[in-house]
């Protein structure tokens, strides 16, 4: 054997071993991934998930984001019959007024078109359904709901038991219990977006308040308008405009606070070991810590408000950008700092001409990124803490009738984080590059 093979031996039996190793990783390593998502797959019981899941009630969520439900009630008790939008007293018909599709009486007749129609009778209720037949119901104090069916099996839509009746079809919904029946039925749009039933101005065309208010009646047609008692226009932005200054309070207020906490964490600025430590540390710690952590505990401590919200906000973001500030403070040119120096420039001046130029881009840049996202935050931290577009959003969802109410809200937080997007970088390029042009 030569003296090249005895040399080459090992160096082979490494490049093996290295291969074998780059062959494990890349095998191994999307074994373990898919491992995983199998475990997760059947752990989280994805597959019972579908199960559970139900089209008819997704269709209902989806359906109520972009249309309203007229409701018309009748009390068993007494026979009065009553109109309301979504069924809120807010939204209520004046008296002597009704929906066009319902006829008042004795027998108080509601049309929702197709054949199908329901009459509240003086004792009976009824519902003639085309392609099944009539179905009536008797309210009793003492013997509940007697509801008489055709013959055949009760369809799955509709539910019936000794006190109550459910009939849910594609025209509307009838519900008969003791005390009450109700029929509601479905329209596509915002119903009384901008003015309710009892103002002089709802029904109007756009051609109409225009005249209205060029003969004068253009503030009473803007109070009606931001006084809206169904969608609150005037609260509405007030809460977005209690979002935009908790996300402006806490981003802006962690930079004043972050800034001098920064040059004590730089080796450059810094020659205390002890105290760089320490303020990294504390840097790592407050920003180590969720906003929305923060933001239970001072609220337990502080009180529900928006002020608590900007509050969290600013502890987060005092972590984060003692960290990145920091870094741009190690990274500065220290012959810029000479040059200031050798003018006799004290201390103070020394930061202020030969420090403060040079990151104020990576400090403006931060800033304006961190004001946009933390808009976003402000809305769940609003939700929190009560305060903001969040808590609006969040009541909203509780009650579980008002989708469009839902729907509302979240296409004007998205415009929100539009706006501020665009205004974020339109500052960016006017204060760093100088450009007017915007974004």
């Amino acid at each position: 054997m030569s003296t090249m093979d005895l040399n080459t031996a090992p160096l082979k039996g490494q490049m093996d071993k290295l291969f074998f190793k780059k062959r494990l990783m890349n095998f191994g390593i999307p074994a373990v991934i898919l491992a995983y998502l199998t475990y997760v797959f059947f752990a989280f019981d994805v597959p019972g998930l579908w199960e559970r899941a139900s089209m008819d009630n997704a269709r209902t969520l989806v359906s109520d984001t972009y249309s309203y439900k007229t409701h018309v009630t009748r009390d068993n008790r007494t026979g009065d019959v009553t109109y309301a939008v979504e069924g809120e007293r807010k939204g209520e018909y004046p008296e002597g007024m009704s929906p066009d599709w319902v006829t008042p009486g004795e027998t108080t007749i509601v049309d929702l078109t197709g054949g199908h129609v329901v009459r509240f009778g003086p004792e009976t209720i009824e519902y003639d359904i085309p392609g099944y037949g009539l179905v009536s119901a008797t309210p009793s104090r003492s013997q509940g709901v007697q509801a008489v069916l055709p013959e055949g099996d009760v369809p799955e839509w509709i539910n019936l038991s000794k006190n109550r009746l459910a009939i849910t079809t594609d025209a509307g919904r009838l519900t008969v219990t003791r005390n009450r029946a109700e029929v509601f039925r479905y329209f596509v749009g915002w119903e009384l977006f901008f003015f309710t039933l009892d103002s002089p101005y709802h029904g109007l065309n756009p051609f109409e308040l225009t005249g209205r208010a060029v003969s004068g009646e253009a503030g009473a047609i803007w109070n009606d308008f931001w006084n809206n008692k169904m969608w609150r226009h005037g609260d509405v932005a007030w809460a977005i405009g209690e979002t935009i200054l908790m996300a402006f309070l806490g981003t802006f207020g962690a930079g004043l606070v972050a800034l001098p906490l920064a040059f004590l964490g730089t080796r450059n600025f810094m020659p205390v070991r002890v105290i760089r430590f320490a303020a990294r540390r504390f840097f790592d710690f407050v920003r180590g810590v969720d906003s929305l952590i923060w933001t239970v505990v001072l609220a337990r401590a502080f009180g529900p408000g928006p002020l608590t919200g900007a509050l969290a906000i600013l502890i987060t973001d005092t972590g984060t950008f003692g960290k990145i500030f920091s870094e741009a403070l190690e990274n500065v040119d220290e012959k810029q700092i000479e040059g200031v120096s050798s003018t006799g420039a004290k201390p103070i001046q020394r930061y202020r001409f030969g420090v403060i130029p040079q990151i104020t881009p990576v400090l403006l840049s931060q800033l304006l990124y961190f004001l946009e996202s933390n808009t976003r935050s402000a809305t769940i931290i609003g939700a929190i803490t009560g305060g903001g577009i969040g808590l609006l959003l969040t009541q909203a969802i509780i009650t579980q009738k008002d989708w469009e109410e839902v729907s509302y809200y979240i296409v004007l937080i998205i415009v929100m984080v539009m706006f501020m997007d665009w205004f974020s970088g339109w500052l960016r390029k006017r204060l760093i590059s100088g450009d007017e042009g915007g974004h």
